[in-house]
């Protein structure tokens, strides 16, 4: 496992000026390519403003902190289910887009964006965790001959599953508060509270969406920063998926149940296990 840190350059030769960002991206041009492809909307708007959001004094903080980071929940996972992280990892200074995603691979790579990361050391292992938790479940599904081909990956049960995985494997290896787990800073307890009392509510309006919506509608309604129309809250399929793998979990034992997507009625199986979440 490689780590790339582009971060020490962006803070070496800092100007509040777009020149420079554009010179920066361009440096590290292969870094920000999955960046700008899918993780950063409207970037000519984005880089007018950026400049003026960013908090140096994090962002060096983080820079000096995440590799020792990465290593350290990399390797705790290894221990605890040994396997082995051999993609590269990118660490980028971004205009504000996404905070951290694995790349478009079978066994992806990952990207950190520090300037929307919080510089505390457990909210920073938390999404390390989160991020590697992504790939940790990938890497088992492939030992366990998953027919990628056959992934429907914008299906909101998909998306579902990935994600609940995610949260699952990154408790597994990280301490925090329960809400850092979803929010990855200290703000999460309203998010998390929420959830937690109006869960029936919400799981049944997510159950109900797949009959109305398109898969995109889906995802930025339950798993986007930018959507949470219905309920005011933002990503609360993350709650869902979280929920819905522990209930897979212990049904049917950890590795069965995170790679559940390889068999041919894992949709069904999905609903199955979210209606008894409803009614239990």
């Amino acid at each position: 496992m490689n780590i790339y840190n582009t971060v020490p350059y962006f803070i070496n030769y800092y100007e509040p000026t777009e020149e420079f960002l554009k010179t920066y991206q361009k440096t590290y041009a292969p870094h920000f390519r999955e960046y700008f492809l899918y993780h950063c909307k409207n970037p000519d708007d984005k880089i007018k403003v950026a400049h003026q959001r960013y908090n140096l004094n994090d962002i060096s903080e983080i820079s000096k902190n995440i590799e020792k980071y990465i290593q350290e929940i990399a390797k705790s996972y290894q221990k605890k289910y040994n396997v082995q992280f051999e993609k590269d990892v990118h660490i980028i200074v971004g205009m504000f887009g996404s905070n951290a995603f694995c790349q478009r691979e079978i066994i992806p790579e990952v990207t950190f964006c520090v300037e929307k990361l919080s510089p505390n050391a457990e909210h920073l292992k938390v999404i390390i965790a989160h991020e590697f938790g992504h790939v940790l479940h990938r890497i088992f599904s492939y030992q366990e001959r998953m027919d990628w081909y056959s992934v429907q990956w914008y299906h909101p049960y998909t998306m579902l599953l990935e994600e609940g995985c995610a949260t699952y494997f990154s408790k597994q290896v990280s301490k925090a508060k329960t809400s850092v787990y979803f929010s990855y800073d200290e703000n999460g307890d309203e998010w998390l509270n929420f959830a937690i009392n109006n869960f029936k509510l919400i799981l049944n309006a997510f159950l109900e969406d797949p009959e109305k919506y398109s898969h995109e509608h889906i995802y930025y309604e339950w798993f986007s920063i930018s959507g949470g129309k219905r309920f005011g809250y933002t990503r609360l399929a993350y709650y869902i998926g979280y929920r819905a793998v522990k209930k897979l979990i212990e049904k049917y034992g950890e590795l069965k149940g995170i790679t559940i997507w390889r068999n041919p009625s894992f949709f069904d199986q999905m609903k199955e296990i979210l209606v008894e979440l409803k009614n239990s």
